[in-house]
């Protein structure tokens, strides 16, 4: 991906969601040529040139120092997720041209040790995914609940793709538009993360291609940080279920997240859940990598 024209792009829509009268300035003019904030508004309230606020816009970040960064943060009034966004945007601008060669995503086999700690969360929908959303690992109730995204001929599931692409998702997500947004955003923060994958490219290439619903989400540049919360799905065989969610990255092995689902006890949707499970004990729906295989990286359908 083009690193100058992601850091332009997401720099250009982030002013553009303030309006002068929210950052506390004077409309300067009638007649603006965009919605929110010109490229002079921010450098004062930035506290920085013109002249240097344009170069940073163009996506040159390079030398950008950690207050500058601060200061432009603060006057786009950016939030975590935005904030660590434009961090690993000049992270990535700092490196050399030799570190900006295109590669290919490396499987990495997964530890045993995790997956017999997902089997260990027998009341629990739970599992491990990587940064372009490849479900790499699951227990059985999570199985359960994911099984209309599990049944495609990709391995590994991807959750964007069901999202996009699959007419269920539809149907199995009861907020699709939010979901649609929260997938597009954990996307493109991954980009800003690992800009170079080939993989993480190419699903979004693929994605771009096949869903117009998805290039839409993908140029508005929203990042986000997934990390607790609550999901609503009805599920084709036990109905509606709305359970919350923790999302917790492995600190030793980078780029993979748990994510673990709960019913608050003596709701409808904790009853579901139970009902579930015996539902899920005899599905039968085809193996992920086993403990210690590596999952496959290259998952595009036709």
């Amino acid at each position: 991906m083009d690193q100058s024209s992601e850091i332009r792009e997401f720099l250009c829509t982030r002013r553009a969601k303030i309006t002068p009268e929210q950052a506390g300035l004077p409309a300067m003019g009638r007649h603006r040529r965009v919605p929110g904030l010109r490229r002079e508004e921010v450098a004062l309230l930035a506290g920085i040139s013109v002249e240097y606020y344009a170069r940073l816009e163009r996506g040159k970040l390079q030398g950008a120092s950690d207050a500058v960064l601060d200061a432009v943060a603060r006057a786009l009034r950016l939030d975590e997720a935005e904030q660590a966004h434009l961090r690993d945007l000049a992270r990535t601008a700092h490196t050399g041209a030799a570190r900006r060669v295109p590669r290919r995503g490396r499987p990495q086999p997964l530890r045993p040790t995790l997956q017999y700690l997902l089997d260990a969360m027998t009341e629990a929908p739970a599992f491990i995914r990587n940064g372009r959303l490849d479900i790499l690992a699951i227990n059985r109730l999570g199985r359960a609940l994911y099984a209309p995204a599990l049944t495609g001929s990709a391995h590994p599931a991807n959750l964007a793709r069901f999202r996009f692409l699959d007419p269920a998702a539809a149907d199995f997500y009861a907020d699709p538009d939010n979901t649609a947004h929260s997938t597009v955003a954990l996307l493109r923060t991954e980009v800003g993360r690992d800009p170079h994958n080939d993989d993480l490219t190419d699903l979004i290439d693929e994605l771009s291609t096949r869903s117009e619903d998805f290039r839409t989400l993908w140029a508005t540049h929203d990042v986000r940080l997934h990390r607790t919360g609550a999901k609503t799905f009805h599920h084709p065989a036990v109905g509606p279920l709305r359970l919350a969610y923790e999302a917790m990255p492995l600190p030793t092995d980078p780029g993979l997240t748990l994510t673990a689902y709960t019913a608050e006890p003596g709701t409808a949707s904790h009853e579901s859940l139970n009902l579930l499970a015996s539902w899920g004990a005899a599905l039968d729906l085809p193996d992920l990598p086993g403990p210690g295989a590596a999952p496959t990286m290259r998952t595009r359908t036709a």
